[in-house]
């Protein structure tokens, strides 16, 4: 709950259990959002062809291909509503549920498994590019979630190495920053953000995040008592490097096969003591000139 607005706080649980790699959502915020197009060229990673998250890429599915061992039998993954899924259904979508997504193909060398996510902005509690912007261009909502105002940045990009997550980027336009809003226009008016609302498996769940976190510690206690042990949270700890993210995701692997690093820390938490040295090593320079000034003017005399 924010204390100012009364507001609670909202966000992002992403369950990449249940992506199919359908890419609605990038679709759903380039179009709400007026986003450039940026990934129409072949870049020879599956069916990616976005890379990564940047200025013109707010929503990132990310496509991971593993080899792995042929198991003696088919892991099944539970669904959103209790089912399971083998891996024939893979991609199919079930009426009434949502896909799990396991091992697509199999082979005589052994399977490959698909993991998908739908990667974006985490929307840090302790949010370093709010710290480092000069401008004021980012804030922080009444929702919990932090924004870049496009007229108000001046494009120095100090932001862009302050995330931990490598999430924002400039334009090379005119340098601005650009990065997701969570549709902030949306929930102003009451609904929910273009990329969630056009989810058909609900991978991208939004609300409350209090209520996500209840919800996203129940998938995982789910997933754990179908057999899928390697089903984690990230993200989710309010303890973590960064106070917890307003967007974090059940993962099926190490965080680093999704391309998200394993431990994050807020970039700039050490800036307070840094500038305490810097103000300390200031006066000294300045108390050592002083003397060498006076000492200067003793020996002229």
């Amino acid at each position: 709950m924010d204390p100012a607005s009364g507001q609670e706080r909202m966000g992002f649980f992403t369950d990449t259990s249940v992506c199919i790699g359908c890419k609605a959502c990038e679709v759903a915020c380039k179009e709400w959002n007026a986003i450039p197009e940026d990934g129409m060229t072949l870049t020879g990673m599956s069916y990616d062809n976005t890379g990564a998250l940047g200025a013109s890429t707010w929503r990132h599915v990310a496509f991971v291909e593993q080899t792995r061992p042929a198991p003696e039998g088919r892991t099944r993954l539970p669904l959103l509503d209790g089912r399971s899924a083998g891996t024939e259904q893979q991609g199919a979508g079930v009426a009434g549920g949502a896909t799990a997504q396991e091992t697509v193909v199999g082979g005589s060398g052994g399977d490959i498994r698909w993991l998908m996510s739908s990667d974006v902005c985490k929307h840090c509690t302790h949010a370093a590019c709010l710290d480092v912007c000069p401008t004021g261009a980012l804030f922080r909502t009444e929702f919990g979630t932090v924004v870049v105002q496009e007229d108000v940045c001046n494009g120095c990009g100090y932001c862009v190495p302050a995330c931990p997550y490598g999430v924002i980027e400039q334009r090379p336009e005119d340098g601005r920053a650009f990065k997701c809003t969570m549709c902030y226009d949306r929930l102003g008016a009451g609904q929910e953000p273009a990329c969630a609302k056009a989810c058909p498996t609900d991978s991208i769940q939004f609300g409350p995040l209090d209520e996500l976190r209840e919800r996203a510690a129940l998938r995982v206690d789910q997933l754990h008592e179908a057999g899928v042990t390697e089903a984690r949270l990230y993200g989710e700890d309010p303890d973590d490097g960064v106070g917890g993210d307003g967007a974090f995701f059940l993962l099926l692997d190490e965080p680093e096969v999704y391309g998200l690093p394993p431990d994050p820390v807020v970039t700039t938490r050490d800036l307070l003591a840094m500038w305490k040295h810097a103000g300390v090593a200031a006066l000294s320079l300045l108390g050592a000139c002083g003397a060498a000034f006076v000492l200067t003017g003793r020996g002229r005399r």
